[in-house]
């Protein structure tokens, strides 16, 4: 494997700690390049310390290949889930930013607010972890919480998960980079202009689309940005 994956996995992680996604906790994932049915993902470490050397490859099962004593993350069975249920993601970052946390506790739905937010506009749903299996730690420990988690996602590119965080899934790992900080700052704009009153001209779906497609196709301008700023 391209030691290049690997570090753009591991930057990725740092990335996100960055720009205030993560904090503490938070990780991130990539599909495995020659097999679709195992994903790379760090051990447990805080996000923003993760190098090359922290990277595990595990099974879309959940189980690591050949962990060396490393740790893995509990909540490895998300990603595995997703992973299992959608053969179009190749990555994925799981988050429990306070800017997003609200939508996930209110009806008020999250909007795409602007261009760079665009994937949100194709609906955001929410995954209440009790409407299956009652009163949980909220945790996703399990293949069986995996699966349902994916079962929520459809096919969507950002999942809310009540009283937790979010899911953000892409067709590279540069993608569900992007789709995670805009995700942050979409909030932050739809709370800022909730405040300010009236209507919201948010992004409709059919906007959504479009500017989606050209922000795939130019990711990689941010991406070098914000690789740059955790690997000086």
């Amino acid at each position: 494997m391209e030691v290049a994956l690997l570090d753009d996995l591991a930057a990725a992680s740092r990335i996100l700690a960055d720009q205030g996604v993560f904090d503490a906790a938070g990780h991130v994932s990539m599909r495995h390049p020659d097999n679709p049915d195992r994903f790379l993902m760090s051990r447990s470490l805080a996000p923003a310390l993760v190098t090359v050397d922290d990277i595990l490859e595990l099974t879309t099962a959940g189980e690591s290949c050949d962990a060396k004593g490393r740790q893995p993350f509990i909540e490895r069975h998300l990603h595995a889930g997703i992973y299992r249920t959608r053969p179009d993601v190749t990555a994925i970052a799981h988050g429990h930013s306070p800017t997003v946390i609200p939508f996930g506790l209110v009806d008020t739905p999250m909007r795409a607010t602007y261009h760079n937010a665009a994937f949100l506009a194709a609906g955001v749903p929410v995954f209440d972890i009790r409407a299956k299996f009652g009163v949980t730690d909220i945790v996703i420990n399990s293949a069986e919480r995996g699966t349902a988690l994916a079962e929520a996602l459809e096919d969507k590119s950002v999942l809310l998960l009540r009283a937790h965080g979010f899911v953000a899934v892409g067709p590279s790992i540069q993608a569900a980079v992007f789709r995670a900080i805009f995700t942050e700052i979409s909030a932050r704009v739809q709370l800022q202009a909730a405040v300010l009153g009236g209507t919201m001209a948010a992004l409709d779906a059919e906007e959504g689309r479009l500017a989606d497609a050209i922000n795939l196709a130019t990711v990689g301008r941010s991406w070098e940005l914000w690789k740059k700023r955790v690997t000086q």
